[in-house]
């Protein structure tokens, strides 16, 4: 099963009763292991979490800490991008040059670096006092 064929699965999991807008995510570790999350809604709105936390928590509950690659799709006209929120969550297990591909359920995809999606990144260095 490719990631998105997996973050397409998650994706119909996603608790969505309030914007219908389902959103399912997967992750390759660099250990080899696919990770799916998919968005939870709730009814206090900025309680919800994205599919690509959820993954990422998975990944981490399982002990892997790198991401090697990511997928996310959702039913969209175009091909879904990760919120800002996610792009920074996973610029911190990703490296620059991991894939990622954004897809929508009618079998739209792109493909980008998360460095692509997060020119900029803030990263544990610029906490260093010097």
């Amino acid at each position: 099963m490719s990631l998105t064929e997996a973050a397409r699965a998650v994706r119909d999991r996603a608790y969505a009763p309030y914007s219908n807008f389902k959103v399912g995510a997967a992750i390759l570790g660099a250990n080899g292991k696919v990770y799916v999350g998919c968005n939870v809604e709730n009814v206090a709105y900025p309680e919800g979490t994205c599919a690509e936390a959820g993954a990422i928590a998975a990944m981490i509950a399982d002990g892997e800490t790198v991401i090697a690659e990511v997928a996310v799709i959702a039913d969209s006209p175009d091909p879904v991008p990760p919120c800002g929120g996610c792009r920074q969550k996973l610029a911190e297990f990703a490296g620059p040059l991991a894939q990622i591909t954004m897809a929508t359920t009618d079998g739209a995809e792109t493909r980008a670096a998360i460095a692509d999606l997060i020119p900029g990144v803030f990263v544990r260095a610029h906490m260093d006092k010097g």
